[in-house]
C-alpha cells in the first residue's frame, strides 16, 4: 500500500524548516521513540460552501518514528524508522448516519486486509533536511517553544499538471491557490505541524460554476518514549541491508491512479443513450449539448476502431451532430477515426465535410497533427471547390491557435503567398479569408496591398481583416493606405469598402487630424454614406469608444461640427449597446446598416462581443452584402457601383473563426430565378455542436493525493439568414436568427482504489435571438425598421453535486439546483429606428394582401 504510505510520507517534506539558524531541521534524538498522531483529509465543494457539507474523506492514523541511523559527517542526514497503526477512514463533512457511507465500515473493509497489513508493516525513510525559506517566525515560551508559519502561493508553482485549456480565457477557466504550513516545536522536537492548501477553479464568464478543493494534514506528537539505539554504518544502504536485505528503495511520489471502472459504458452503449437527443429537432434544446458534452467523455477514451464502428453504424439524421462530437475529441484515435471515414475526394457528403473542418476551426486545444493533417487535405485530391475553400480557411484559424506553441512554418508560407499565387478570385477571397483567421503579423502587408485592389471583395475581406488585428500592428504606412481609401485621393471604391476603411481608422488609435478630415468629408459622402458616417460618429461618443475623447475634442471646431453637417438625413446607422453586464463577462452588440441612394441594402452588420479577463472574444458577427440591385427598381447606382454585378451573400464569424460565406445569388439570371423559386426560408450559415469551454488539469495536493479537475462547456448553434425583396410592394426583408443552447459542467474528483470524491457544479440555457431589418422603397425617403429581438429564456444554475463511492458499491450523492427564467427583450436601438418601425406597422395594417 505504498500510495497510502506516501501520504505520511509527504508530510515529512514540509516539516525540513528550522528557525533562528540553529540547525536545518527538526532533530529526532536516540534512544527515543516519538509516538504521533496524524491525519490527511480533501474535501470538495462549491468556494462558499461550509466544510461540513464538504465531499471528501479523511485518513487518520497512529505513527511511530524513530531514529535508526545518522550520517556522522552530516548530522542533518537521518535514516528514520516509521510504523503506522490504527488506520481510520471517514467523511470529511459531517452527515447523518444515513447519509455516511463509511458509517459501521472498518479500515480493513475499505482498504482490504492485504492493503491493510502492507500499510501497517515498518518502512524506513531516509530524511536529508535541506534549509527552507522563513516567512514568520513566531517565539513563545522564550527559547523552549516557537512556531514556524510557512506561506505557498501555489499559482507560482510549477506542480500542477496542466493538460490542456480553452484558447480564449473569456471562456476559459481560472484557478486560485495558497497553502500554509504551521509548526511548532520543543527543544528541537516537532511538537505538532498542520498544512492547509486551497484550490479554486472557476468558470470565466460565469464564476458562480466553481469548485474548491480543501486539503488538510496535521501530525501531532503524544508522548515520547525509550526507543531503540541508533545503529552504526557507513550508510543509510548498508544500514538498511543490515537490517533487513529484503527492503527495496521506493519513490514516494504520488502515483496517477487509473481507477477501474465495473459495469461503465463502452462507447456504443454511450452513443446508443444519447443519439435520440442530438436529432436536429432537438438541438435548441439543452440537452443537446449535454448529451455531447457525455458523449465527447466515452469518445476521449474511445479506440478509432470503436469509434469507427459507430460512425458507420449512425443515421444520417443523426450523423452530422456525431462528426461534431468525433473532431471535437481532439485524441489521436478520434482525428484518425474521422479522417478515414470522410472522403473528401468525393461531392457527396459535402455537409459531413464541411462540418469536421468547422469543427476543427473551433477545436479547443488544436494539435500540430490536425493541422498537419488539413494541410496534407488541402494538397490532395477535393471534390467540392467549397471544401477546398473551407479547409484553407480553417487552417488559418488553427495556425492563430498554433502560433503560441510554435505553429508550422511551412502552412504560414502557404497563407502569405497565397493571394499572389493564383489569379482566381475564388481562390485569392480563399487566402485572405485564412489570413484574416490566422491574423500573422507578417500577414499586415498582404493585407494593405489587397485593401486597395479594384475588387471590392479583396479590398472588403482584407480591411476587415486588419480591423481584427491589435492596433499596435497597424503601422502608420496602413494608416496611410486606408485613409487613401477612404478620401479616395487615387482611385473611386465602393461604399461598403470605404466604410470599413473608415471602421479600421477610427479603431486604431487615430491622430487628430486624421479624425478631423473624417468629420469633414461628411456632407461631401454619397447621401445614404453621409447618415452612416454621422451616425458612426455620434455611436462612438454615446457608447464611450477609445476615440470618444479624441471625437469630442475636434468637434470643438466649428468647422468641423456645425449644424450643416450634423443634421444629414438617411436610412443608414450605426448603433452599439450592452447586451449584458454582469461581475463576471460584459456582452455588447452593434448594429451597422449602410444602404445605397436608391434604397436597396448594401450592408447590414451585426456584431457581438464578450469581454472577461481582460481579454475580447468575437462571439458572433453577421455580414449580409448586396450590390447591383438597382436595375429592379430602375434606380441610379451610386459613384463606383455602376457597373457592379447583380449579388447578395452572407458572411459569419463565430468565436473568432470566419467561416466560409455563403451566396444568395450571383448575377442578374440568378437574381430572378432565385426570386421567382424564393420559398421565404432562410438559408443555413452553421449548424451544430461546438465545444467552447475545455479545461483539464491534475492538482498534486500536498498529502500525495491528486484531484482532477475538468470542464466543459458544449454549445448547440443554428444561425440562418435569409434576404427577401418583393418587387409588387417595393419592400426587401433580411433575417438573422440564432438559436442556441448552452451547458457547461465543471467537476473535481479525487480518486484512490480505496476510495473516491467528487463535486460537480455548471449552468445550462437555451436562448434564442433574431435580427430583422425591413425596407420600404415604395417612396422616398424610404422607411427602414430593425429589430433585434430575445425571447424570454431558461437558465438552470445546478448550485452543486457532490459523490462519494466505496470500493464495496456504497455510494452518497447529493444536489441542489436552481432554475429561473429570464425575460425576453427587445433590444434598444436609436429613436429614429423606432419611429421608423411604427411608420412600417402602420402601413402592413392598412396594406391590401392578395393571395
Amino acid at each position: 500500500m505504498l500510495r497510502l504510505a506516501g501520504l505520511l510520507l509527504c508530510v515529512t517534506s514540509f516539516l525540513s524548516t528550522s528557525s533562528l539558524g540553529a540547525s536545518a531541521g527538526p532533530q529526532i534524538d536516540n534512544d527515543k521513540l516519538y509516538k504521533y498522531s496524524y491525519s490527511a483529509e480533501v474535501g470538495l465543494n462549491r468556494p462558499t460552501g461550509s466544510t461540513r457539507g464538504n465531499a471528501g474523506f479523511r485518513i487518520s492514523s497512529d505513527v511511530d518514528i524513530s531514529l535508526v541511523w545518522r550520517n556522522s559527517e552530516i548530522q542533518d542526514e537521518q535514516l528514520l524508522r516509521v510504523q503506522i497503526s490504527n488506520v481510520q477512514v471517514e467523511s470529511a463533512g459531517k452527515r447523518s448516519r444515513k447519509h455516511n457511507i463509511f458509517q459501521g465500515s472498518s479500515a480493513e473493509s475499505i482498504l482490504g486486509k492485504v492493503r491493510l497489513e502492507a500499510l501497517q508493516r515498518p518502512f524506513m525513510v531516509l530524511w536529508k533536511m535541506e534549509g527552507g525559506a522563513l516567512f514568520k517566525v513566531f517565539s513563545k515560551l522564550k527559547y523552549f517553544l516557537y512556531q514556524v508559519v510557512r506561506i505557498k502561493h501555489l499559482d507560482t508553482c510549477k506542480t500542477q499538471e496542466m493538460g490542456f485549456t480553452t484558447h480564449s480565457p473569456v471562456l476559459g477557466v481560472s484557478g486560485k491557490s495558497a497553502s500554509e504550513t504551521v509548526i511548532t516545536l520543543e527543544n528541537g522536537i516537532i511538537k505538532s505541524s498542520d498544512v492547509e492548501e486551497t484550490h479554486t477553479l472557476s468558470v470565466n464568464a460565469h464564476h458562480k460554476a466553481a469548485t474548491k478543493v480543501l486539503s488538510r494534514q496535521s501530525l501531532t506528537l503524544k508522548k515520547i518514549e525509550v526507543g531503540p539505539a541508533e545503529v552504526a554504518g557507513k550508510d543509510a544502504a548498508s544500514v538498511v541491508k543490515s537490517l533487513d536485505d529484503k527492503l527495496m528503495s521506493v519513490g514516494v511520489m504520488g502515483e496517477k491512479v487509473k481507477t477501474k471502472c465495473k459495469g461503465c459504458p463502452n462507447l456504443m452503449d454511450t452513443w446508443k443513450a444519447v443519439r435520440s437527443q442530438l436529432e436536429l429537432d432537438s438541438l435548441s434544446k439543452a440537452e443537446a449539448p449535454k448529451s455531447f458534452l457525455m458523449l465527447l467523455h466515452s469518445l476521449r477514451k474511445a479506440s478509432k476502431s470503436e469509434i469507427l464502428t459507430v460512425l458507420r453504424n449512425c443515421s444520417k439524421t443523426v450523423l452530422p451532430q456525431l462528426v461534431d462530437a468525433v473532431t471535437s475529441a481532439q485524441t489521436p484515435s478520434s482525428l484518425a477515426a474521422i479522417l478515414e471515414f470522410l472522403d473528401f475526394s468525393k461531392k457527396e457528403g459535402l455537409m459531413l465535410q464541411e462540418r469536421f473542418l468547422y469543427a476543427c476551426g473551433f477545436a479547443s486545444h488544436p494539435t500540430e497533427n490536425m493541422l498537419h493533417s488539413l494541410l496534407e487535405l488541402s494538397q490532395g485530391k477535393i471534390g467540392s471547390t467549397d471544401i477546398k475553400e473551407s479547409t484553407v480557411i480553417i487552417m488559418g484559424a488553427l495556425l492563430r491557435k498554433l502560433c503560441l506553441k510554435g505553429a508550422l512554418v511551412k502552412v504560414k508560407e502557404m497563407l502569405l503567398a497565397g493571394p499572389d499565387s493564383t489569379q482566381v478570385e475564388s481562390e485569392i477571397q480563399m487566402y485572405l479569408l485564412a489570413l484574416k483567421n490566422a491574423l500573422l503579423p507578417e500577414g499586415v502587408p498582404v493585407l494593405a496591398k489587397y485593401a486597395e485592389s479594384e475588387v471590392g471583395a479583396f479590398s472588403t475581406i482584407a480591411i476587415t481583416a486588419l480591423q481584427r488585428y491589435n492596433p499596435e500592428l497597424i503601422t502608420p504606412e496602413v494608416k496611410k493606405m486606408l485613409n487613401r481609401i477612404y478620401h479616395q485621393n487615387q482611385r473611386i471604391y465602393e461604399k461598403n469598402v470605404r466604410a470599413a476603411a473608415a471602421d479600421v481608422i477610427m479603431s486604431s488609435s487615430p491622430s487628430y487630424m486624421e479624425v478631423k478630415n473624417l468629420l469633414l468629408s461628411i456632407g461631401h459622402l454619397p447621401h445614404e454614406m453621409n447618415k452612416y458616417m454621422l451616425s458612426k460618429v455620434q455611436d462612438i461618443l454615446r457608447f464611450e469608444m477609445p476615440a470618444c475623447k479624441l471625437v469630442r475634442q475636434v468637434m470643438k471646431d466649428m468647422v468641423s461640427h456645425n449644424y450643416d453637417r450634423f443634421s444629414k438625413t438617411g436610412s443608414s446607422s450605426a448603433f452599439s449597446g450592452f447586451m449584458a453586464r454582469t461581475a463576471d463577462v460584459t456582452c455588447t452588440y452593434n448594429l451597422d446598416i449602410l444602404y445605397s441612394g436608391s434604397g436597396t441594402l448594401r450592408r447590414s452588420n451585426m456584431n457581438i462581443y464578450g469581454q472577461s479577463n481582460n481579454a475580447l472574444l468575437h462571439g458572433l458577427q453577421v455580414t449580409i452584402e448586396a450590390q447591383g440591385l438597382e436595375s429592379l427598381i430602375a434606380a441610379t447606382p451610386d459613384e463606383g457601383e455602376e457597373d457592379l454585378e447583380s449579388f447578395a451573400g452572407m458572411s459569419a464569424l463565430l468565436f473568432d473563426v470566419q467561416l466560409r460565406p455563403v451566396t444568395f445569388f450571383k448575377g442578374y439570371s440568378d437574381l430572378m430565378s432565385k426570386m421567382f423559386s424564393m420559398s421565404g426560408d432562410p438559408i443555413n450559415v452553421v449548424k451544430g455542436l461546438i465545444l467552447l469551454t475545455d479545461h483539464s488539469q491534475v492538482i498534486p495536493l500536498q498529502s500525495g493525493l491528486r484531484a482532477n479537475a475538468e470542464f466543459q462547456g458544449g454549445l448547440a448553434i443554428d444561425i440562418s439568414g435569409g434576404m427577401e425583396i418583393s418587387l409588387w410592394y417595393r419592400e426587401s426583408k433580411t433575417s438573422v436568427n440564432n438559436r442556441g443552447a448552452l451547458v457547461v459542467i465543471g467537476n473535481v474528483t479525487v480518486d484512490t482504489d480505496f476510495v473516491s470524491a467528487g463535486v460537480e457544479v455548471g449552468f445550462e440555457t437555451e436562448a434564442t435571438l433574431d435580427f430583422i431589418t425591413t425596407v420600404q422603397f415604395s417612396e422616398y425617403p424610404f422607411l427602414v425598421c430593425m429589430q433585434m429581438d430575445k425571447t424570454t429564456f431558461p437558465f438552470r444554475y445546478k448550485m452543486v453535486s457532490k459523490q462519494e463511492k466505496l470500493p464495496s458499491g456504497q455510494t452518497f450523492f447529493s444536489k441542489k439546483s436552481r432554475d429561473q427564467l429570464v425575460p425576453g427583450s427587445e433590444f434598444p436601438l436609436h429613436q429614429e429606428n423606432s419611429n421608423m418601425c411604427k411608420k412600417v406597422f402602420e402601413q402592413a395594417v392598412h396594406a391590401v394582401w392578395f393571395p
